[in-house]
């Protein structure tokens, strides 16, 4: 059982999220925070496994509590709640450890494979998120693209598959499932990647996965 905290100041999508998430017999809301603030108290009480954060909320945002909780709770995995017009809070919350970015309108069954991915070590990057962070952090597109190929160029043909399986949204045990190894390897090939790539975070890869054009079906990105 997937235990998931959410926090949002808006009641009414707090429980939209948690009638979504409850069509997962796998999945249970275990907490629901107005803020923050109120957010880290609960995960301190709680010890949830995935953690939902709105970006903008009183006393203390979704940036924040998500600094907070890498100290409190090392062990759970943070998701952004975004829309398309909180660019600047993606930005800055890219180097913050987070485990995704998710659109709170976007698809449903994007928000269970979200939980469940981030949850089984992955991360979770909305399609429409990661062409949004692609814009965002400047530059012109097609000039991106090319160095982010260039910058996966010299992993190996398993690495490369890694990286294109990890930014469509997989988790760890099913990047192996589709690669017929252990859940060990891909983890292995991950903080390999990770270290030769200078990056901080499966985010971060995920992101560099969709600058490239290397995720399956996303050829928007």
């Amino acid at each position: 059982m997937i235990r998931v905290l959410l926090a949002d100041d808006e009641t009414m999508i707090r429980a939209g999220v948690r009638a979504i998430l409850a069509a997962d017999r796998g999945i249970e809301v275990v907490a629901e925070a107005g803020d923050g603030r109120e957010a880290v108290e609960l995960a301190r009480e709680h010890r949830p496994d995935v953690v939902l954060l709105d970006i903008r909320m009183p006393r203390l945002d979704g940036l924040g509590a998500a600094e907070e909780l890498r100290a409190v709770l090392p062990g759970a995995a943070v998701v952004m709640l975004t829309t398309f017009s909180e660019d600047a809070y993606i930005a800055r919350a890219l180097g913050s450890g987070v485990s995704g970015f998710l659109l709170k309108s976007g698809d449903p069954r994007e928000l269970i494979a979200g939980v469940r991915a981030v949850a089984g070590g992955g991360a979770a990057l909305s399609p429409g998120v990661a062409r949004r962070v692609i814009d965002t952090l400047g530059g012109e597109r097609f000039t991106r693209a090319a160095e982010a190929r260039a910058r996966l160029e010299p992993l190996t043909g398993r690495e490369r598959e890694v990286v294109a399986l990890l930014g469509a949204g997989l988790s760890n045990q099913e990047i192996a499932d589709r690669m017929y190894v252990v859940e060990g390897t891909v983890k292995a090939h991950v903080s390999a990647v990770l270290g030769r790539l200078g990056l901080r975070n499966r985010v971060q890869l995920a992101v560099l996965a969709h600058e490239a054009g290397v995720v399956p079906g996303d050829a928007g990105a």
